[in-house]
């Protein structure tokens, strides 16, 4: 993806390509076939794109003339690993992700799902009584449990107001969960997933009354997700109250980095109604990826579902508007002041 759940893009997979990079820039040459990688790309690409229909058109098809040209001149993974994603620079939709394999995809796949960051995901501080929850990453066993600590922090402190800060946070997971569980008094309906199977039978973007007579999807794991996603024509993410309840004022903080999974989460508080955005439009690259094996020993990360916000609509290249515009260094002095 351009770059989690997650998305070339903030995804899911981004922090595992500087790894796997690492990695390559270790390797011996190899005799790689990489125009049958470009090949086998595309055929993945066409085969579980959220919406193949899209794949007709010139830009992808300059992708594709770009990549295969590319493999024709590259002689070691890192350097098709390279200049692959910065084809993908201004693709024409987010979360397409190179790497070279460590291992499988499932393997991988299963590594996410039990995957701890090491900390550092979230971070509470406090400006006087305002409350500062600076979101670095929603990927994370540890972020989840950092954010219901901060929760549980702010209850027992008193806050005169929270201040989210995900001006850096590129996307992931599920830790998005307990960040919006945490501020609403009632379930609510934030938006949907599309993939094959809606593109297949509807020429329209999903409404907010399908959404409402599709069971939202309950869940913890990402392979069951992507698994869900896929195979559902909708797929419907609706958020929960979850104690303690902070239901004083809460501000969010955004960038142009501001990415996937951290846009699904500030349009969900802004169609909510619980938090004033300030800072700059987010970077609109809400995609779902799933990861694949490539011959060569690759993975390919791609999108197999569109996020449609219940209110706002499309948020792939349209990103998330603040209601107060600020440039983002300035935005957590212009939520102090508020």
């Amino acid at each position: 993806m351009k770059k989690s759940i997650a998305p070339a893009g903030v995804s899911v997979v981004a922090a595992l390509f500087a790894v796997t990079m690492a990695h390559a820039q270790q390797e011996e040459p190899k005799a790689t076939d990489y125009p049958a990688v470009a090949i086998a790309v595309d055929q993945t690409m066409r085969a579980y794109h959220y919406n193949p229909a899209e794949l007709a058109g010139a830009p992808y098809q300059k992708i594709v003339s770009e990549v295969a040209a590319l493999a024709e001149t590259v002689e070691t993974d890192e350097d098709f690993v390279a200049g692959f994603r910065e084809i993908w620079k201004n693709g024409p939709f987010s979360h397409v992700q190179l790497s070279v394999a460590e291992q499988t995809a499932e393997d991988l796949t299963a590594y996410l799902d039990n995957l701890r960051i090491g900390g550092g995901g979230a971070v509470l501080s406090w400006q006087d009584d305002a409350a500062v929850l600076t979101v670095n990453t929603m990927m994370g066993l540890d972020t989840i449990e950092e954010i219901d600590a901060a929760y549980a922090a702010i209850a027992e402190h008193g806050a005169e107001k929270l201040i989210i800060d995900l001006r850096e946070n590129g996307g992931g997971a599920f830790a998005i969960r307990p960040l919006v569980n945490h501020l609403t008094g009632k379930p609510f309906i934030a938006g949907g997933f599309i993939s094959q199977p809606w593109n297949a039978k509807h020429d329209r973007a999903p409404q907010l009354k399908d959404m409402k007579k599709t069971a939202p999807w309950e869940g913890w794991s990402i392979r069951a997700f992507w698994k869900d996603a896929q195979e559902n024509a909708l797929t419907v993410v609706q958020f929960e109250p979850s104690a303690p309840v902070y239901q004083g004022t809460v501000y969010v903080l955004t960038s142009t980095r501001t990415a996937s999974a951290a846009e699904l989460a500030t349009d969900a508080l802004k169609v909510s109604g619980r938090a004033v955005i300030i800072g700059e439009p987010t970077a609109g690259e809400m995609l779902s990826q799933k990861i694949y094996d490539i011959p060569g020993g690759f993975h390919l990360s791609l999108p197999i579902a569109d996020y449609y916000s219940a209110k706002h609509g499309r948020i792939e290249g349209a990103g998330v508007t603040p209601d107060i515009n600020a440039p983002a260094a300035d935005a957590m002095d212009v939520a102090l002041g508020q």
